[in-house]
């Protein structure tokens, strides 16, 4: 798109945005001369967009009232830009059940792409890898997901028809504090009023969301994010581990972060150690032990297990393999 183009677009762009605009404005922003933002507007009218001349010392240019603009336009970068964002979002997980549109968007920016456009944006994305696999669920209702974050913002209830990881479905009145995209699934934090405690469920498993009259105060306290992270760290697994861990905060949080495991200070901090090592109280639930071992291998830090007996049993496992490995055995 050839730079003058571009300039026109960006004009009508910032009349759309409403109210007044002074040449001066206009022309400071398109990096333009006054004389040149006049050749602008002409063009617009030429093309039907009624754009008013505005006269007086506080005159200008702006969009006659109740003007409807035609389908979007995007210069070649923004085209890049949302259509980088489509398939960055689809290969991380974070679509809507109307997987259709992700696809039938994508497909209308890449046919009003220049050719050397696309090909370099197909160059890309053939040079492009994710790091991690999103993971295994169904995407959240587009409806659903509008509705809650509606709710969040305008601080409404919402009744939900939720069904938990074991199959019961049940019907509940959510105060949302918040939506968080995290590891490939949506989810909503808020409390569940029906039982008076704080709840994070995912969006995928929500089948419908109504707002309700009335409204509600958020607390104070961790953002919607925190609380997820910390309610994973806390939720009912088949093992409970405690551990005594000495060292700063970075060193455990680099292997155990805030989604996996609680801290709580063992040794209270006094003066000028506040930043120090030291130890740590360390817990955290899992299914499964198995990876826990090469973790705290890894860490390289002092340790303590508290709890359970198996783990115990796992890391002397590993020791005893590393050992007889380093001896060739």
């Amino acid at each position: 798109m050839s730079r003058p183009t571009g300039r026109v677009l960006t004009l009508l762009e910032l009349l759309q945005s409403g109210g007044t605009r002074t040449v001066a404005e206009l022309a400071g922003r398109l990096g333009v001369e006054g004389r040149t933002v006049r050749r602008y507007v002409d063009q617009l009218i030429d093309l039907d967009v009624p754009v008013e001349s505005v006269r007086g010392r506080y005159g200008g240019y702006r969009l006659a009232p109740g003007y409807r603009l035609p389908p979007l336009m995007l210069s070649d970068d923004e085209a890049l830009a949302v259509l980088l964002g489509l398939v960055a979002g689809r290969r991380a997980g974070l679509a809507t059940a109307e997987r259709a549109a992700n696809e039938t968007a994508s497909a209308k920016i890449r046919r009003v792409l220049p050719k050397p456009v696309a090909r370099r944006l197909d160059t890309l994305l053939e040079a492009l890898a994710f790091t991690d696999r999103p993971a295994e669920s169904d995407p959240p209702d587009a409806g659903v997901l509008l509705t809650v974050a509606d709710a969040v913002r305008h601080r409404r209830p919402v009744s939900i028809r939720y069904t938990d990881r074991d199959g019961r479905r049940s019907e509940r009145t959510l105060h949302p504090y918040g939506i968080v995209a995290h590891a490939g699934r949506w989810y909503v934090t808020g409390r569940d009023a029906g039982i008076g405690e704080d709840r994070s469920l995912r969006l995928d498993r929500i089948a419908d969301a109504r707002t309700l009259p009335g409204s509600f105060e958020a607390p104070e306290g961790p953002a919607p994010a925190e609380r997820l992270l910390s309610g994973f760290a806390t939720a009912g697994y088949r093992h409970e581990v405690t551990l005594r861990i000495h060292g700063t905060v970075a060193q455990i949080r680099a292997h155990l972060p805030a989604g996996v495991a609680s801290l709580a200070e063992h040794e209270p901090a006094t003066g000028r150690d506040r930043a120090a090592e030291r130890w740590w109280r360390v817990e955290l639930r899992a299914e499964r032990l198995d990876w826990l071992p090469p973790v705290l291998a890894a860490l390289d830090r002092p340790f303590v297990i508290e709890r359970p007996d198996e783990l115990r049993d796992l890391v002397a496992a590993l020791a005893a393999r590393l050992a007889s490995r380093a001896r060739g055995a």
